[in-house]
């Protein structure tokens, strides 16, 4: 059974950061592509960041340069940055896996909040 479980989100200044983590569990995690998603209320669910099992990674614009995604094969866990937030990025950040073996799973998600 795959678990994905996130952590390190709250609220946050703008300007200021946070470091998200999401421990994985019941995957090959050093074969397995993450990613991080976010959905604020009343829009989509966009793709933040992903990283490759061969370390290669993924940015939406509106975050390159301000976050950055990575893994720890050791530890089982992908963290993702998250430095100058602005309020836009408030939003449910959810941690996903992908592996050929157990296809795509789902955290629970952790709120982000950005005050002005």
């Amino acid at each position: 059974q795959v678990q994905l479980v996130e952590s390190g989100g709250g609220l946050v200044q703008a300007g200021g950061s946070l470091r998200l983590s999401c421990a994985a569990s019941g995957i090959i995690f050093s074969l397995a592509s993450m990613s991080w998603y976010r959905q604020a209320p009343g829009k989509q669910r966009e793709l933040v960041a992903s990283i490759t099992a061969g370390g290669s990674t993924n940015y939406a614009y509106s975050v390159r340069g301000r976050f950055i995604i990575s893994r720890d094969n050791a530890k089982n866990t992908v963290h993702l940055q998250m430095n100058s937030l602005k309020p836009e990025d408030t939003a449910v950040y959810s941690c996903v896996s992908d592996t050929k073996i157990t296809g795509t799973s789902w955290g629970q998600g952790t709120q982000v909040t950005v005050s002005s």
